[in-house]
Parts: structure tokens; C-alpha cells; sequence
């Protein structure tokens, strides 16, 4: 089936689905038990994680190596104003505060405000809140953007753990969206 004929007896969400899948693999999760898909897929243990341009609750924006040469935990969620995103941020946030020369970074579709609002009222100290507010490119070098269902265009749950160098030790795709990461795999292999 060529791209035209995709176009022309597909809707729009099967034409997307169809033309994603010609232009890169995708990674099947469920969000309430019925399959949607991510563009791509986490990058390679082992390999150099993609660089990125995020912004901060301050409006600044960041890339990997404003975070120097410590290991980061990629805290990957669709929005922090969900019940297992909020759980997921405040038990890496609790986390971080005990482990040392390791970046915890939380990163969200959600806008810079609300990120700070989510943070200030959760009590979040210690990790960064990140948003993809300038552009989508994250979320499609890290393999977790969701192209269809009704959390199309949001980020899937995630995490990716790196090491001083930016080399990927560690990578989970949650399975069910409503399901929170394994939380003890992610800090095992961010203090290795």
C-alpha cells in the first residue's frame, strides 16, 4: 500500500498508524487494557541516550548535560495531574533525596506552571520537573510519544536510567499505562 492509497481509504488515525509503522517501529502498551502504540522504541541499552531541549518550571531550558556528569533517572509520565504519575514523581522525588551524584528528572506534555504547581503542592524538593512545552522531539528520540487512542499526543510511562556518560543502563516500558514502574529495577541500576 503506497502512502497515497494509505491516504485515501484509511481514516486520519489508521493513515497515521500505517505511515508510523512504515517509518519506524513501534512499542504496544494498553491504557485500560486496550492497545495503543508509541512511536519508536526506548533507546538500546548500551547505546548514547539522544540529547534534548526541555524546559524547566523556571522557564529555562535544559539538555543533558546541564545536569553534569551524574547518573539520571528519566521519570517519563503522560501528565503529573494523574493519580500514578503523581505517585510515580513523589516516590522518585523521596528517592533522590538519598542518593548521591544521581539526577532525577521527571518529564511531562505538562506546561511549566502546572508542573510547579503540581510540585510546590506535593512537597517536590529535590527532582527536576521537565516539559516538553517547546517542542515534541523528546518524546520521539526516547521512543514514548503515543500516537493514537485517546492519549494520543501525550508521553507514555517510562523510565530510562543513564549513567555519568549518558550511556543507557536501564530502560522500561510500563506495559499498562495505569501501572506504576518498577521503582526498585530503575534505582538498582542508577547505583550500580
Amino acid at each position: 500500500m503506497t502512502a497515497v492509497t494509505a491516504a485515501l481509504f484509511l481514516t486520519l488515525p489508521e493513515a497515521r498508524r500505517y505511515l508510523w509503522r512504515k517509518e519506524s517501529s513501534m512499542a504496544e502498551i494498553t491504557h485500560q487494557g486496550k492497545t495503543i502504540q508509541t512511536r519508536g522504541r526506548l533507546p538500546a541499552i548500551g547505546s548514547r541516550a539522544p540529547d534534548f531541549k526541555l524546559t524547566r518550571i523556571d522557564l529555562t531550558d535544559v539538555s543533558l548535560a546541564s545536569f553534569g556528569a551524574r547518573r539520571k533517572i528519566l521519570n517519563i509520565v503522560p501528565s503529573l495531574d494523574t493519580g500514578v504519575c503523581a505517585a510515580s514523581a513523589r516516590r522518585f522525588d523521596a528517592e533522590a533525596a538519598e542518593l548521591k551524584d544521581v539526577a532525577v528528572l521527571t518529564i511531562s506534555n505538562d506546561l511549566p506552571f502546572a508542573q510547579k504547581r503540581f510540585c510546590e503542592a506535593a512537597g517536590i524538593r529535590t527532582m527536576a520537573t521537565l516539559s516538553q512545552m517547546r517542542g515534541r522531539e523528546f518524546g520521539v528520540a526516547y521512543g514514548v510519544e503515543i500516537v493514537d487512542g485517546p492519549l494520543a499526543g501525550l508521553l507514555s510511562r517510562a523510565v530510562v536510567v543513564l549513567d555519568e556518560h549518558n550511556k543507557v543502563l536501564y530502560t522500561e516500558q510500563v506495559p499498562e499505562i495505569e501501572k506504576e514502574p518498577s521503582y526498585e529495577r530503575a534505582l538498582a541500576a542508577a547505583l550500580k
